[in-house]
């Protein structure tokens, strides 16, 4: 009979499944958690092959006792893992109002698994085929060749397409989302700023409804620096009459220039239209690439702008009353605004900061949104040793208890579907984001 698996690959198959089945913050796809669980396995499965070089040298692989009760507790981790695994994302789902899994869910996740496994373990033997034909010493120039292809070559091409292809995103024209007539909105005939500068998200801002609120846009083509964008939008909030409505919100978009339509009509709603809106874009890459790659620019952007309406709406006697909004990278950024709690406290009336990033953001006259299940708002390398900082969060599911390491893959695993779920789940949030606004 065939002998059993290794001591070190039973153990390494049950640590790595039930790694990748412990507790997330949202519920997943059967190709989702297939692939986590693949990839955990298989990473598993290395660092159990290290473990034999070790053991082959010191003369024992194991005894036939020591595989079979190796094989037995990988067996009941998986086990036990898939049970809990199960329980867990039914209640997530329900608490989301979303059907449980159903009965092929688990199969499709095992098959899933298993391509993966089988591809990463072919990938590392032919990796293995090469070195041991060419030698160390090749070997060796071979990685430090692809090294510096990689780094030199293909990092920068990669990197150029991306910047196109976010460009080419930015500009595109969506029929459905028609040019605005009326003379608050940035866009329109009368205004200063070009409808086709305001980039993709700038056009779908300025024409949300409701109609009553002042809508102020520039985009990153509108004007060639960051001064000029903001000299026009303050000219813009002029001319759209922004500035003598009684409440002005300064709204920091998201890295792609993106403003949650449910936050401007919440707005609109809590001011009872008597608000201008204004936003300036500072990126044309989504946020997760602006976050960790140009958060400066979201920082300084929203420094600028408000700093400059600040200054004019100062010029007028303190109206219109000054207010803040930020969601997820602009939170960070909206937030970043001010050197402290007091300076926040004194220049604005009031923000809200929706799903802030690691939960970190000024409070001072701040409502902050922030679902339980929010993976961006519990995310940060910190994760890794540390128990996320959930002040002030609310409860919209079932809260997963902190593990070193763990929660911070789980975390991480479930930022790539952080805006799946409906309205009030994960990182979306719903109209309460205007009507939360406090008062001055």
């Amino acid at each position: 009979m065939r002998r059993l698996p290794r001591p070190a690959t039973s153990l390494a198959v049950g640590v790595g499944a039930a790694v990748s089945l412990a507790p997330g913050l949202l519920p997943r796809t059967a190709t989702a958690q297939g692939l986590l669980t693949g990839v955990l396995v298989a990473a598993a499965l290395a660092a159990a092959a290290g473990v034999r070089m070790v053991v082959r040298r010191n003369g024992s692989e194991g005894s036939e006792a020591w595989r079979a009760v190796a094989f037995g507790l990988g067996v009941l981790a998986v086990g036990v893992s898939v049970a809990h695994a199960r329980q867990w994302q039914n209640a997530l789902r329900a608490a989301m109002g979303l059907p449980d899994t159903d009965l092929w869910y688990w199969p499709r996740c095992l098959l899933g698994a298993a391509l993966v496994v089988g591809v990463l373990v072919g990938v590392a033997r032919g990796f293995r085929w090469v070195w041991r034909r060419l030698g160390a010493a090749r070997g060796v120039g071979l990685v430090v060749v692809a090294v510096l292809a990689a780094q030199f070559v293909l990092l920068p091409t990669v990197a150029e397409w991306r910047r196109s292809a976010y460009a080419a995103a930015n500009a595109a024209m969506d029929p459905a989302v028609v040019q605005p007539v009326s003379a608050s909105r940035s866009g329109s005939a009368v205004s200063a700023v070009s409808w086709p500068s305001l980039g993709v998200e700038g056009r779908r801002f300025v024409t949300g409804s409701p109609s009553r609120s002042v809508r102020v846009y520039v985009g990153l083509e509108s004007a060639p620096d960051l001064a000029a964008r903001v000299d026009l939008a303050v000219r813009e909030l002029e001319r759209s009459g922004g500035l003598t409505r009684g409440n002005l919100v300064v709204v920091v978009p998201t890295g792609s220039g993106w403003i949650d339509a449910r936050a401007a009509a919440g707005l609109d709603e809590r001011f009872g239209g008597d608000v201008a809106l204004v936003g300036l874009q500072y990126s044309e890459a989504p946020s997760w690439a602006t976050f960790l790659f140009g958060r400066a620019a979201a920082e300084k952007s929203a420094r600028a702008l408000f700093t400059a309406v600040e200054q004019r709406v100062g010029e007028l006697g303190g109206r219109p009353k000054l207010y803040l909004y930020g969601q997820s990278l602009g939170a960070a950024a909206g937030s970043a605004i001010f050197t402290g709690e007091e300076d926040q406290r004194h220049r604005i009336c009031a923000a809200v900061w929706a799903g802030p990033p690691a939960n970190r953001v000024h409070r001072a006259h701040a409502t902050v949104l922030a679902n339980s299940s929010d993976p961006v708002v519990r995310w940060s390398l910190r994760l890794l040793w540390r128990a996320p900082d959930l002040t002030g969060t609310r409860d919209d599911a079932p809260r997963p208890g902190w593990l070193p390491v763990i929660s911070f893959v789980q975390t991480s695993v479930d930022l790539l579907g952080a805006l799946a779920p409906p309205p009030g789940h994960g990182h979306r949030y719903g109209i309460d984001q205007g009507t939360a606004m406090a008062t001055c």
